[in-house]
């Protein structure tokens, strides 16, 4: 399926998004029109600046009602059946083509000397850009608004851990100390965590083998972000995935965990978490 045979998001055609878009396109044409003053609308009365504003307003806003009552039209028949992107297309040409018959009208009525199709002509490229400028910020700013939703709403998903969603209850999620969420590891895939002065560095497993995602964070943070999760402080420096770990053996420095992989060490156990991984261990 092509991209113009796709349907188009539904946030572009909800009421409030397609309020936006009107309020927002006939600010953009009331300016445009009073900087760039196109049609030669200031040949169209002898009159003071303020009063062109005043004229050139009432115009602009009623060549805008055109797109008001083409957004209606669309709302109600967006309630059917939603519409593509290539009909989205026709309809904002439609809307392009009625808006530049309303100005050329307007302009001809007033010197009916001027050739009809060079004002239209003259109408048509003014209007796309006062549409079609607006148009594309609008869904623009409306997509990156929809797309922060969706992330604001994962995150949140991720954060609660919703345990109905098998796809989000095994993910563990990693911030940095401002809270901005930055990675999201499945727990079979963390190996384990390492303290680097004001960072962590996060080891997981990865289809191209170990990995390293350094966050600026403390380990205590980390801490109490994973209780009752199985990642358990096992060192002064050092956090561990105990599903993770294949052996636990006594050396002449103490305990350390084995972990099975290749290329990752052996980590550490501290007296001070001795009890917390035996214990662990006699649980399993």
């Amino acid at each position: 399926m092509s991209v113009l045979q796709r349907k188009i998001p539904p946030f572009i055609y909800k009421r409030s998004n397609l309020t936006l878009l009107v309020v927002f396109t006939s600010v953009f044409a009331l300016l445009f029109i009073n900087i760039y003053k196109p049609f030669e609308s200031p040949q169209w009365y002898p009159i003071t600046q303020f009063e062109y504003f005043l004229y050139s307003s009432l115009i602009i806003l009623t060549g805008v009602l055109v797109v008001v009552i083409s957004r209606i039209i669309m709302f109600y028949y967006t309630k059917k059946r939603t519409i593509t992107y290539l009909e989205y297309i026709i309809w904002v040409i439609g809307e392009i083509f009625f808006m530049s018959l309303f100005y050329t009208l307007y302009s001809y009525t007033l010197d009916e000397t001027r050739n009809f199709l060079e004002v239209y002509r003259s109408s048509f490229i003014n209007t796309s850009l006062i549409l079609l400028l607006p148009y594309i910020i609008t869904i623009l700013f409306l997509s990156w608004k929809e797309n922060s939703h969706r992330v604001k709403q994962l995150e949140k998903e991720l954060e609660q851990g919703d345990s109905s969603n098998p796809l989000l209850a095994d993910i563990l999620t990693f911030r940095d100390e401002k809270g901005e969420l930055l990675l999201s590891i499945k727990k079979d895939s963390l190996l384990y965590l390492e303290a680097a002065d004001n960072y962590v560095s996060v080891w997981y497993l990865s289809r191209s083998g170990v990995n390293k995602y350094l966050i600026r964070n403390t380990l205590r943070e980390m801490e109490e972000h994973f209780a009752h999760t199985g990642i358990v402080r096992c060192h002064r420096s050092f956090m561990v995935n105990l599903d993770q770990v294949k052996i636990a053996k006594r050396t002449r420095n103490g305990i350390v965990l084995d972990l099975g992989t290749d290329k990752v060490p052996d980590i550490p156990v501290s007296h001070t978490y001795a009890d917390r991984i035996a214990q662990w261990f006699i649980t399993i």
